[in-house]
């Protein structure tokens, strides 16, 4: 059984702190799929100038380059110094995968899902002994269902296995989507569908008024 854990951290205490600082008003939340050698970034918010400028008030920042600019977003690919604080290093040492992690008005909003509640407790322990004061907000316990339990049909949730199989939910992604749906023998609109199907369930099951948790030890 998984354990998904939401935490909330001071950015004056771990990475892109500044940056946050300088431009509050601003979301940046992290990419996966675009480089897997350094960290991409969606920025919003704020217009490119201000986004510019808040990388180059930080000091953890070696480098930045815009990729895309849209309407409401930029995306950065990010490069850090050495020495930058390293959340993702801390929380995922032990086999964590990073399912999303976005931060605004001076504060890192994180999900990450674990093996189990003594993965959680671990990373929960390594964060504090680094002077990183994590807030943890949310356990959800993620058990498995019997085909008769579960509203997905056999081939969303042979889409979803195959997903977490070859790390396509973790940050950076194991496999992109169309090679995902190559593994699978389909294509790869019929892949997105699935997807989507399968997460609308997900989010209507998620909804619905959940039995109380068992607390974290």
């Amino acid at each position: 059984m998984s354990t998904i854990a939401e935490f909330r951290l001071p950015a004056a205490e771990t990475t892109l702190g500044t940056a946050l600082e300088y431009a509050p008003e601003a979301t940046f939340e992290l990419e996966s799929s675009v480089s897997k050698t350094r960290p991409s970034l969606w920025v919003s918010g704020v217009d490119r100038e201000t986004a510019t400028e808040a990388f180059e008030a930080d000091p953890s920042v070696e480098g930045y380059e815009l990729l895309v600019e849209t309407q409401s977003r930029l995306l950065f690919d990010v490069s850090f110094v050495d020495d930058a604080p390293r959340l993702r290093d801390d929380l995922l040492a032990d086999g964590g995968s990073l399912l999303e992690m976005w931060g605004t008005d001076g504060w890192w909003q994180v999900r990450v899902r674990f093996r189990n509640r003594t993965a959680l407790c671990d990373a929960y322990d390594r964060l504090e002994a680094n002077g990183l004061s994590a807030d943890l907000r949310r356990v959800t316990d993620v058990s498995g269902v019997t085909e008769s339990e579960t509203r997905l049909t056999p081939e969303q949730q042979e889409a979803l296995e195959a997903a977490l199989e070859h790390g396509y939910f973790e940050i950076p992604r194991g496999i992109s989507m169309e090679e995902l749906a190559d593994e699978l023998g389909i294509s790869h609109q019929a892949l997105s569908e699935r997807f989507r199907r399968a997460y609308e369930t997900l989010v209507d099951d998620e909804l619905q008024p959940a039995s109380e948790q068992p607390p974290l030890k």
